[in-house]
């Protein structure tokens, strides 16, 4: 299941991609914001990091107006690769070489289709499972 959590100014992206997890049959959890009066990025940016870090949910995707601050706050926790990512070989490449189990978008920065190609992209890359990527994952965990 996909967490997935924006403040006001990812709120539209965030319903588009909804559509389209929707339409795909992707499960997933919103987790906030329903509305686009002002809030607080870390807020529903911690909602998607808990959901990950419970297991309630094995990847997330982060929406703000550039994703630069709500990707800051959740790289605060063990646990939690997020990458900002505004093209698809950043996608596919934070998926095979980090395991990323977060993408963060811009929602004041990026179209909407490209920023669903981007989703798909991260969504449907596994991670590379080699060796040195693994070494480097757990590197990171233990810092």
């Amino acid at each position: 299941m996909i967490a997935v959590g924006s403040d006001h100014g990812g709120l539209e992206l965030k319903k588009f991609i909804m559509k389209y997890l929707d339409e795909a049959k992707i499960e997933y959890k919103d987790l906030g914001t329903y509305t686009s009066g002002s809030v607080d990025y870390p807020v529903y940016g911690k909602r998607v990091v808990d959901a990950i870090l419970s297991k309630e949910c094995d990847k997330g995707i982060l929406i703000c107006g550039t994703g630069i601050g709500i990707s800051i706050m959740a790289n605060r926790y063990k646990g939690i690769r997020a990458a900002l990512c505004s093209d698809c070989f950043s996608a596919e490449a934070t998926r095979l070489h980090n395991d990323a189990n977060v993408l963060a978008l811009g929602g004041r920065v990026l179209g909407e289709e490209l920023a669903l190609k981007i989703v798909k992209t991260f969504l449907e890359t596994p991670f590379s499972e080699d060796e040195r990527h693994k070494r480097r994952v757990e590197m990171l965990e233990n810092f």
